[in-house]
């Protein structure tokens, strides 16, 4: 019996598992500046788009250009609200134990596939599919959008069922915006790839949906909080955090892939979080583990760059806004959608196929 032998490539020394530091495009869109702590989103700073006004503001400077005759962004979104108004009906038929980020995929899918839907409008339903699965969930009635109102406002409006005080939109404008594009993430990746094959915008924001939600993209701002509270209870902030640490477990909301410094969208959040004076107390909570959080690691692992990231300040600014902590990931995506479609259009602009090579290592 002869025994089959390995083949050896003589390219094995480029494999970057997870394409670490592979450059597969150009883009326009966002410049993530790791080593310096910064995020351009097409030429401005983050910290300025930010503070400059509403969400929709911020994706009309991010999708400049991206799609001729394009003119007002406002009323895309709301027309994507609008239109998702129809396909209510599909989420009060589903199952109420689906979490709400499969019910915006449901939604998502269900929105008629022969209409001729502007990727932004794709994006401007989520925010529908989001407060109304989770109005089901609670066993409340639906509600249907506004389109007057700016995303952000009827967003909080639906969930609540009444009009936000203004600094709550505030906020929720800081943050989607803060989260609208960050170069190559797993989701944007997948979408560009399912975008490159010249698939809808829909299968795009689907694909970009599912990569979304694995642990290891967008699930840390919840865990965040549940951090917070056990820090609280112990007593003694720094002797937990030192326990926490000696067990080898992880403190959620520091570290990050890129950055190597602090991630400047936690002082962008951090910011809009001091506005909400009725939180200052939870704020002096979080700046208390933040720097004990950050003296801790800097002992325990002095040879790794573990400073705060988006999450810390996200899960803080979003409870203080009143959103129930199993809404984080799903309002995550309702902020990053329009990035999603904005790489998308550039992707497909190109008229490239995204297919990248194997090296065989099997028998």
């Amino acid at each position: 019996m002869s025994v089959s032998t390995p083949i050896t490539s003589p390219m094995s020394a480029a494999v970057a598992e997870g394409l670490e530091g592979v450059v597969v495009t150009a883009t326009t869109l966002s410049d993530v500046r790791g080593t310096e702590g910064k995020l351009i989103l097409r030429g401005r700073p983050l910290e300025a788009l930010a503070s400059a006004g509403r969400f929709e503001d911020a994706v009309a400077h991010l999708v400049a250009d991206l799609w001729p005759g394009l003119t007002d962004v406002g009323k895309v979104l709301a027309s994507g609200r609008k239109r998702a108004e129809d396909v209510l009906p599909v989420l009060s038929a589903a199952d109420l134990g689906l979490p709400v980020y499969e019910m915006m995929q449901l939604g998502l899918a269900a929105l008629p596939v022969g209409d001729e839907l502007h990727p932004l409008e794709l994006a401007g339903a989520l925010p529908v599919f989001l407060a109304n699965g989770f109005r089901l969930k609670s066993g409340l009635g639906l509600m249907a959008p506004d389109p007057a109102l700016p995303v952000a406002a009827d967003l909080l409006r639906m969930i609540h069922g009444t009009q936000a005080p203004q600094s709550h939109v505030d906020g929720l404008d800081r943050y989607l915006t803060t989260v609208l594009d960050h170069g190559l993430n797993a989701s944007t990746f997948a979408a560009r790839v399912i975008a490159s094959t010249g698939a809808a915008p829909k299968a795009g924001l689907l694909g970009a949906m599912g990569a979304l939600s694995g642990p290891l993209h967008g699930g840390a701002p919840g865990p965040v909080l549940d951090m917070l509270d056990a820090a609280e209870a112990s007593g003694d902030v720094a002797g937990w955090i030192g326990q926490e640490l000696a067990a080898g477990r992880r403190l959620m909301g520091f570290g990050h892939r890129i950055y190597r410094t602090r991630d400047p969208r936690a002082d962008v959040l951090k910011q809009g979080l001091s506005r909400l004076s009725a939180e200052t107390g939870r704020l002096r909570l979080a700046e208390t583990v933040e720097r004990d959080a950050l003296a801790a690691l800097k002992r325990a692992k002095p040879d790794r760059v573990l400073e705060t990231n988006v999450e810390f300040y996200t899960a803080v600014l979003l409870e203080a806004i009143g959103f129930d902590r199993s809404l984080f990931t799903p309002l995550f995506a309702v902020g990053r959608s329009a990035g999603w479609c904005a790489h998308m259009a550039e992707q497909q602009a190109k008229g490239r196929l995204i297919r990248p090579q194997s090296i065989y290592v099997g028998p």
